[in-house]
């Protein structure tokens, strides 16, 4: 039977009476099990009410008890990498009963956020930025010999970035007092898990085991050779017993895997690693979905959940289903297998993005030709770097938020040997519940100024199709960045059709004053000229970069007012680009530029960031009226 999504409030009389983790404390190790339980339940009926991201969630339960537990927070600091694991934190940190308000206006944030609670001690957005944090943290806590415990807890693929280990090899050098948890939810090594190695783990992490070692040091040391022969035979062994030689070789003192849903065991193994000296590595071994079948069966489809409808009793035929429009991922994956079957030259890579970007069928039907090189954003651009230089042509499909940490290869490897890679940059401007980190607010800003750069942005479901072909035809680094979701059901009628790079195009030709849009906004923007009622001149762009010289010089002639449209920051953005040509070759216009104003802009549904910006219809409207009124 396929287990549902509670709709009513679950019975949680102990969670209910945990609202600061020293509450949680005064518990008995063995109240702890029923604890995890109704946690479990709470959490999954309150994701079920807000929507959003949970199956990491149910994996760290009894982990998130076992620490708040184990450590005295939030004087000791405890560091969430890749905040859709931060759930169960925010639960019993004092904000349970504003969980269902989680990624909505005014609502809790969907990531741990240092202005929101003393107990989020670290803002997250990317991944793998967990443990270079934690060990500036523990770095400086030394120094101010404040006797703060510092954890990182690392998992949902985040180990794959290079950062992370870039900060594994400082910690390991400077002997930091840190503790690194790998939550490790891979179903391939859920057999490690055992008696065996519970009981290995409980002997490693003990003040025993810590103790016998470095008197054993110091009596050996005093031998030739007997210290080293020593280090070695333990190495050995651990190395045969446990996967972590390549921790030790860090300078990490590894210790596990262990069951990550053994919460009485996992809170005696964090009680015996919290004093130790010196930086310390735990492996957890957890489920992804932990505790709801349909997400433990299928980890991908249950990462994150759309919020669940209450069925009204009164309803006795079913509702027809609104058509479910294509989103601009879908457009890009239709249009990737489509170049694909006819350019065998055609490569895919994305830093484990493949659901995200609609590459699912092209991994299928492409295996040979797909790249998914997990989260590793520098190492995809170079990769595709290295293609072009030996006549492949590679795509890379990445969110917006994404490339930025890739900004670097960006440049140096693919724009300074002017290479041909086509990139599919997805969420590019605000993104709704996920907030300011995810927000693709800043690209055109930051590529338009890099030379040999071709920047693309299209404005409905066709045009992106279009100006992906163009793209990819043109021999050089070209970029389409496009927003999560969909414009407004557009037709996709272009095929392999191409346009002419830095042409735009007039939607409606008029006078007086002329929207320039760049982007997705242009739909708002015909439904303020609509309202208007006044002869306004309605421009797609299509192109940053290069920008429609010609057609500027040209809308010049019969206009007295630009208006610039965008959802990327206003800040060196498309409408500084129109500025600086206006200001080049004095131009007899206004400009006046409507974008992401220099703010981080909350989370809330996409309607009403763009309504909070002005950049929705009745905004732009007001622009309009105010402009019009001058005259």
């Amino acid at each position: 039977m396929f287990q549902e999504i509670p709709q009513d409030r679950p019975y949680t009389p102990l969670l209910d009476s945990i609202d600061h983790p020293s509450q949680l404390r005064e518990l008995t190790s063995g109240e702890l099990p029923q604890l995890a339980k109704q946690l479990r339940e709470y959490l999954l009926y309150s994701v079920g009410k807000s929507g959003g991201h949970f199956g990491a969630g149910l994996g760290v339960v009894e982990l998130t008890i076992a620490l708040h537990y184990a450590y005295d927070t939030p004087k000791d600091l405890l560091l969430w990498d890749v905040g859709h694991q931060a759930y169960p934190h925010k639960i019993l940190t004092g904000r349970r009963e504003q969980l269902p308000t989680i990624r909505s206006k005014n609502g809790l944030s969907p990531f741990p956020k240092r202005k929101e609670s003393e107990f989020d001690t670290f803002g997250v957005g990317h991944s793998s930025t967990s443990i270079s944090a934690a060990l500036g943290m523990a770095i400086s806590a030394r120094k101010q010999n404040s006797g703060k415990k510092i954890a990182a807890i690392i998992g949902d693929g985040a180990m794959s970035a290079g950062q992370a280990f870039e900060a594994l090899n400082h910690a390991g050098h400077v002997e930091a007092d840190m503790l690194v948890i790998l939550n490790d939810n891979d179903m391939a090594i859920s057999e490690n898990v055992g008696g065996l190695n519970k009981y290995f783990s409980k002997i490693l992490s003990s003040k025993t085991y810590a103790t016998m070692r470095e008197g054993s040091k110091k009596v050996l040391s005093t031998i030739p050779h007997a210290w080293e022969l020593a280090s070695k035979t333990e190495e050995h062994v651990k190395g045969f017993l446990t996967p972590g030689i390549l921790f030790e070789e860090l300078g990490f003192n590894y210790i596990g895997p262990v069951d990550g849903h053994d919460v009485e065991s996992l809170t005696r193994t964090l009680k015996n690693i919290r004093d130790l000296k010196g930086p310390q590595f735990l492996h957890v071994v957890t489920k992804k979905g932990k505790g709801f079948a349909p997400a433990e069966k299928d980890q991908i489809k249950y990462h994150a959940l759309s919020p669940v409808k209450a069925e009204s009793s009164t309803e006795h035929t079913p509702a027809i289903p609104p058509k479910k429009l294509k989103t601009f991922s879908n457009i890009f994956g239709q249009w990737a297998c489509d170049t694909a079957a006819l350019d065998p030259k055609m490569i895919a890579i994305t830093p484990a993005m493949r659901e995200g970007s609609d590459l699912i069928k092209f991994s299928e039907k492409f295996p040979e030709r797909y790249f998914d090189v997990a989260i590793a954003e520098q190492h995809a651009v170079t990769l595709a770097a290295g293609m072009a230089c030996e006549g492949s042509k590679p795509v890379v499909a990445i969110y917006s938020t994404f490339l930025q940490r890739a900004y670097d290869q960006l440049i140096h490897d693919v724009a300074v040997q002017n290479l041909d890679v086509t990139f599919a940059v997805d969420r590019a401007g605000v993104v709704g519940a996920d907030g300011p980190t995810h927000a693709g607010a800043y690209d055109i800003s930051f590529l338009r100024c890099i030379p040999n750069m071709v920047v693309a942005t299209p404005s409905d479901e066709n045009e992106c199709r279009l100006l992906l072909n163009t793209a990819y035809q043109f021999n050089g680094p070209a970029v389409v960045r496009y927003p999560r979701g969909s414009a407004n059901g557009t037709e996709v009628s272009c095929q392999t059709d191409t346009t002419e790079i830095g042409k735009g195009r007039i939607i409606k030709p008029g006078e007086n004053i002329a929207i320039l849009c760049f982007g997705p906004l242009l739909h708002e923007a015909q439904k303020a000229i609509n309202e208007s009622g006044q002869n306004i001149s309605l421009v797609d762009m299509r192109f940053v970069k290069p920008i429609d010289e010609s057609l500027l010089d040209q809308l010049a002639d019969n206009h007295k007012y630009f208006i610039t449209l965008e959802d990327n920051t206003v800040m060196g953005g498309a409408g500084s680009a129109v500025l600086e040509y206006v200001a080049k070759t004095e131009l007899d216009v206004r400009v006046k530029i409507l974008g992401i104003p220099d703010a981080y802009i909350e989370h809330a549904s996409q309607a009403e960031q763009w309504a909070e910006m002005g950049l929705d219809a009745h905004g732009i409207l007001s622009i309009l009226e105010a402009l019009s009124s001058r005259d």
